[in-house]
């Protein structure tokens, strides 16, 4: 399967939104956001200075996407990215596409000055987790805390 990981673009933002509703409500279960701050939030990263979203290309046909926010370590006293979404249609699954945008985001932190890439998933989520592994993730002594 030839697939091509690129920065979201404009042109990305209607099916990209869609990409964002399966992961939103049907993998998480969350409410449905409405499409104006789907859109606001897909804008945002399109600017690059907040953060960058990547998507999977087959053929003009978006099979994921991954986001990436910037931040900050306090303990490290540099700049960081957290990957906050790494999302794969359920027919791609599998197909390496995960390992293509995870990479990507990788490549974008180290070729960017980034002191590290972070990122969470649910505690159930065992596939993302062994995924993760795989990738050569491991899990820290942090607890994530919510309000």
């Amino acid at each position: 399967m030839t697939v091509t990981i690129r920065n979201a673009e404009t042109k990305d933002i209607n099916p990209l939104t869609e990409l964002m509703y399966q992961y939103i409500t049907d993998f998480y279960k969350r409410p449905r956001p409405s499409s104006g701050k789907i859109h606001s939030l897909i804008s945002t990263l399109l600017e690059h200075t907040k953060g960058i979203q990547f998507v999977a290309d087959k053929e003009g046909e978006l099979l994921g996407f991954a986001t990436l926010y910037f931040s900050f370590s306090t303990t490290k006293a540099d700049k960081i990215t957290i990957m906050n979404d790494l999302f794969v249609v359920e027919d791609a699954r599998g197909t390496g596409v995960a390992q293509q945008l995870f990479k990507t985001c990788e490549q974008f932190t180290n070729e960017n000055g980034y002191a590290y890439m972070s990122w969470v998933t649910a505690t159930d989520n065992k596939r993302a987790q062994r995924f993760y592994e795989k990738m050569g993730g491991s899990v820290e002594a942090w607890l994530n805390y919510s309000i």
